[in-house]
């Protein structure tokens, strides 16, 4: 992999490291450079990035100092170590990374022991936001958003009903019947297809009881408690791309969170 800069790139790298200096550790801006990179799409997700000493050379630095930014972005989920294969940029695709936002588990075995959730893309419309949609979505009040409501079901038992809002204008194209031909996860989709990939999430969890329409997409008698998850998801920068609101029967599954 070439990384002979550009005449005009070693004086911006340069000039870029000597501003922030005064402020945030070496690695920290390396740290930033990279992140940079991968929101611009030089590496895309699931290819591989230079190697640490390529990088060193890059930004004029130690491979100790590259070394150490990869590993707060490989901790943060953004790039994945492979023994022996190099340093990956994680994509939603992967395994063990497209299982990271769903923390409904069995009671009895696990993810893996249960098998991939059956969707029901309920509807899919496009819509003027009301205010508070747009202010989580950072958008203006009026803006256009998509809205999905989807039932994920586990062993045929529907299990969990989301609602999403997703700004219109990066996910122009996305339909109902898009959605359903799709079979991996969601989240990968969006990075294949869209080019937007979340890279982390805010949760707000309540116990709550559902409406009638709720219920009856559940399949649940009335009076059944659910547990109410609202996600923010983001992309590079802390930019809000998606609200998710899901409703999670917990008869048979718990939620799961590894307190690290």
């Amino acid at each position: 992999m070439n990384t002979t800069l550009p005449p005009t790139e070693a004086p911006a790298i340069a000039e870029l490291l000597a501003a922030t200096a005064a402020f945030s550790p070496l690695y920290q801006q390396i740290k930033g450079l990279i992140l940079q990179s991968l929101q611009a799409g030089e590496w895309k997700p699931g290819e591989s990035i230079p190697s640490e000493m390529e990088l060193a050379v890059r930004y004029r630095v130690s491979q100790g100092t590259v070394r150490k930014a990869i590993d707060e972005l490989a901790s943060g989920h953004l790039l994945i170590r492979k023994q022996g294969k190099g340093t990956f940029v994680a994509t939603h695709a992967e395994h063990q990374v497209q299982y990271r936002f769903l923390k409904l588990v069995p009671d009895q075995g696990d993810l893996n022991t249960e098998g991939p959730a059956q969707r029901e893309i309920v509807d899919c419309k496009r819509l003027r936001a009301p205010a508070e949609i747009a202010r989580a979505l950072a958008l203006r009040s009026g803006d256009s958003v998509l809205q999905v409501r989807r039932v994920l079901s586990f062993v045929n038992v529907p299990t969990i009903l989301e609602d999403l809002w997703l700004p219109a204008t990066p996910f122009k194209g996305l339909t109902a019947e898009r959605l359903a031909d799709y079979h991996g996860p969601m989240y990968a989709l969006f990075e294949t297809e869209f080019g937007v990939r979340m890279v982390r999430a805010e949760e707000k969890i309540r116990a709550v009881l559902p409406d009638q329409p709720q219920r009856e997409l559940l399949q649940l008698p009335p009076n059944t408690p659910l547990l109410s998850v609202e996600r923010i998801a983001y992309t590079y920068k802390d930019t809000p791309m998606e609200l998710r609101r899901g409703l999670y029967r917990t008869d048979k599954h718990h939620y799961h969170n590894d307190l690290n």
